[in-house]
């Protein structure tokens, strides 16, 4: 699926009304998820917090109807992609930190993390966990080879 302008211009424009129902200042929201879930079908995506109440929603033409495969892959990358270009906007919301986008089904089953936001740190999609186990056996390996 090829994104279309209109297509990224929707979905920054549903991140920034998330971003304006949670303003910085002295009170700061508990939240610890935001919840996105897009219909394949009629194209609408939601945002819900903690207790499902309903943050804002759109419909994004371009998905309406899509039936492709690789349907929820590619909305999590344009996703992630605003998310970490919006970051400055996101991480100054009025939500305690740590607190994270997920996508869901409308069925609420998880798809993807697709940002968290800890005070300085960000973590983007699963991509940070990607091999961490074969990367700390190496680390470990190599410190065990230089004590002998």
């Amino acid at each position: 699926m090829k994104t279309t302008l209109q297509t990224h211009q929707q979905v920054e424009r549903f991140v920034r009304k998330i971003v304006e129902k949670f303003p910085s200042g002295n009170e700061v929201t508990l939240l610890t998820d935001i919840h996105i879930r897009v219909n394949q079908e009629t194209g609408e995506m939601l945002a819900f917090d903690d207790n499902d109440d309903e943050i804002t929603r759109c419909v994004v033409e371009q998905w309406i109807d899509n039936t492709a495969e690789d349907f929820y892959s590619e909305v999590t990358h344009i996703l992630q992609t605003t998310l970490t270009q919006m970051s400055e906007q996101v991480d100054r919301c009025g939500i305690l930190q740590p607190f994270s986008f997920v996508l869901e089904t409308e069925d609420k089953e998880h798809i993807a993390e697709l940002y968290v936001s800890d005070d300085d740190m960000i973590i983007v999609g699963d991509s940070l966990m990607t091999n961490l186990d074969s990367e700390l056996d190496s680390f470990i390996d190599d410190i065990l080879q230089k004590d002998e």
